[in-house]
């Protein structure tokens, strides 16, 4: 039977060390829209929007130790992707404010652009444009 999905889209979850340099890049500098935060049995969860999703940056009472970072550096969960429509911008602001490229932005087939960098844990973040 499978699954029926409740809304049209994915929503992560993002464990994160230092939450003041995580709020800074996806709300300050990705622009995600803050709906609100609310305490959870390990520690307090900020609920970020875009789009119809929900990226829910969880600061940890006690932050355990990071794993793996990088693509190809272990198994699971590797990467984030936001498709944007101003993908120059983002990836200039992103340069600006100094933020780590794994992969800059390039064509990956026509009509299809990316741009990957690193959140403030090293998580790997996607840019998609598609024309």
């Amino acid at each position: 039977m499978g699954m029926r999905p409740g809304k049209n889209c994915v929503d992560i979850g993002i464990i994160v060390k230092d939450i003041d340099k995580s709020l800074q890049f996806y709300q300050g500098l990705l622009g995600l829209e803050k709906i609100g935060e609310m305490p959870v049995w390990f520690g307090t969860m900020h609920r970020m929007g875009f789009g119809d999703s929900f990226v829910k940056i969880i600061d940890p009472h006690d932050p355990p130790l990071a794993g793996a970072q990088g693509l190809e550096k272990g198994l699971g969960f590797r990467y984030l992707t936001f498709q944007v429509t101003n993908l120059d911008e983002v990836c200039a602001d992103c340069e600006k404010a100094g933020v780590i490229f794994d992969l800059t932005k390039r064509e990956l087939m026509p009509g299809v652009t990316i741009a990957m960098v690193q959140d403030p844990d090293g998580n790997v973040v996607e840019f998609v444009q598609r024309v």
